[in-house]
């Protein structure tokens, strides 16, 4: 039987950007000195986020959804093609061994998408099968994951998955409403890609659970506008998914055989650190579980579904031996969770 398995990851990061400056050189006076936004600020668990645009530098905020479609599509090909190109060759792969492309992005949108134009620059195969995933938001790096993994074990081809995600481009007008003030405190930009091969040796995709709460459909959103995409996040999202986190998790990995002390990896997206605090309480685990989650939230802030990437790329870098099982966990709009049990095998 084919298991299909992550066998390589690259990411492409834009110029970095530290919180406090980011404060001082614009949002302190985007948000007419509020001393709750300056808190917000300060308590979100981010010192620092790369962006394509630095506010600082180039305020977008008043720009219309044309003009920050037109920069999304100067700035992720270049990003797209670096990650991609850095996931072949961490997977020991050529470009024309790659049989699907699948593209997640929430963040921007155009035709010929993404997804044709880095078939052209990366040499894909004129017979590439491709797949654009959008608008799903913080969690669509699970979805895509799945449907890239049936593929592999139906075909037996190797794919990639690339999520890219600008959200820099989305800053909106001033405002003293807390969501908004949360998620440009919050956001960053990041391309990350991974290779999924017909192979025995990887971080083995056994298993996905997906569960989502419609009575919680207005508590995260992303809606467009004239002026970008305008981020919604209610504070009562950490205690929703605190109340089905539970039973989800249970049900994936009580199937497959396995206890919560079974699992020896866990990547969780760090929606900010009230949530990361609430899957810890919830599952019961130890304060250094979450530890790869967080330091993707201090040093690359939340970059919607690329996010999740990073921080699984972290925790395998960090070194996991044979047999060790890995929960992978996203949250989003539905109100929606996801989670993925992977295994490595060599």
């Amino acid at each position: 039987m084919v298991i299909p398995a992550i066998v390589g990851f690259g990411s492409a990061l834009p110029h970095s950007a530290e919180q406090r400056e980011l404060w001082d050189g614009f949002f302190a006076a985007h948000f007419g000195g509020s001393a709750l936004a300056h808190r917000l600020f300060s308590a979100v668990g981010v010192r620092r986020r790369h962006t394509v645009v630095n506010p600082v530098e180039e305020d977008l905020s008043g720009w219309t959804t044309a003009a920050r479609m037109r920069r999304f599509d100067e700035h992720a090909p270049p990003l797209g093609h670096e990650a991609v190109r850095a996931a072949l060759d961490d997977a020991g792969l050529d470009p024309q061994d790659v049989r699907l492309l699948t593209v997640a992005s929430c963040t921007g949108y155009g035709t010929p998408g993404l997804d044709i134009k880095l078939a052209g620059s990366l040499g894909l195969r004129s017979d590439l099968r491709r797949l654009f995933v959008g608008h799903m938001g913080c969690y669509a790096a699970l979805p895509a994951l799945g449907g890239v993994a049936d593929f592999v074990a139906a075909r037996g081809q190797p794919a990639v998955l690339l999520c890219l995600e600008l959200t820099s481009l989305h800053i909106q007008p001033p405002t003293a409403d807390p969501q908004q003030i949360v998620s440009h405190a919050l956001f960053g930009d990041a391309a990350v890609a991974v290779v999924v091969d017909p192979s025995a040796a990887g971080l083995a995709v056994v298993d996905l659970e997906a569960f989502t709460d419609t009575s919680g459909l207005d508590h995260m959103t992303w809606d467009i506008t004239d002026l970008g995409f305008r981020m919604g996040l209610s504070p009562r999202v950490p205690d929703v998914l605190g109340r089905h986190l539970g039973a989800v998790i249970g049900d994936l990995i009580g199937r497959n055989g396995l206890r919560l002390a079974d699992i020896d990896g866990w990547a969780v997206h760090p929606g900010g650190p009230r949530i990361l605090d609430t899957v810890e309480t919830t599952l019961g685990l130890p304060a250094t579980a979450l530890q790869p989650s967080r330091n993707v939230l201090a040093e690359r802030g939340n970059c919607s579904s690329a996010t999740l990437l990073l921080v699984l790329e972290e925790l395998v870098s960090d070194g996991l031996r044979a047999g060790s099982h890995v929960v992978a966990m996203a949250f989003g709009p539905g109100l929606t969770l996801y989670a993925t049990l992977l295994r490595v095998t060599a």
